[in-house]
């Protein structure tokens, strides 16, 4: 059975989804993909442990901690390359940000293979369905574009804010006004 929870966060309201044995979406409301993988048949259910826990998580985070991600049981669905791309996502320090083109990169050193598509990294990075806390937002262009995250480019920038990540460096991609 799956179950999910609401919490209403400084970016806005998110769903959170979950089983007995882990967390396996996290979703700003609105953002593409939303709700991804997430069967019809779910219960809402806010005491579920992997969600209170999560809870308290998002709450830590928001009040400026650094809450570990080790400590929330993470069960993502997705293929072994996405999963693979995701873990990557979670060694990104607190207040860093990476390129596509390193975490592919990394990607293929992990698969031993001689070079990794940056797109194909960008899709598993766009389809990571515990946005936060698997940190897709710390990933930016080469150029340092703000671009490609599924919850909104003004969202990822308040997230990284919220970090205390240097922005100076980095843009609104071409067509956003910069801030």
């Amino acid at each position: 059975m799956y179950y999910t929870a609401r919490y209403w966060s400084p970016v806005g309201p998110l769903l959170l989804a979950g089983r007995e044995d882990g967390l396996i979406g996290l979703w700003l409301e609105g953002q593409k993909y939303f709700g991804a993988g997430l069967p019809e048949q779910r219960e809402q259910r806010e005491d579920l442990p992997i969600l209170r826990s999560a809870k308290e998580w998002l709450d830590r985070y928001f009040a400026g901690d650094r809450p570990a991600i080790a400590e929330l049981a993470l069960a993502p669905a997705g293929s072994p390359f996405r999963q693979g791309v995701w873990r990557i996502l979670c060694e990104i320090p607190y207040g860093q940000v990476t390129t596509y083109a390193a975490i592919a990169k990394q990607m293929a050193e992990r698969m031993q293979r001689k070079t990794m598509s940056a797109q194909a990294v960008g899709g598993a990075v766009g389809h990571n369905p515990i946005s936060i806390i698997i940190p897709c937002h710390r990933v930016v262009g080469t150029n340092g574009s703000l671009t490609g995250y599924a919850g909104g480019v003004d969202k990822k920038r308040r997230l990284l804010e919220w970090e205390g990540a240097d922005l100076s460096r980095l843009s609104a991609p071409a067509g956003e006004a910069a801030r």
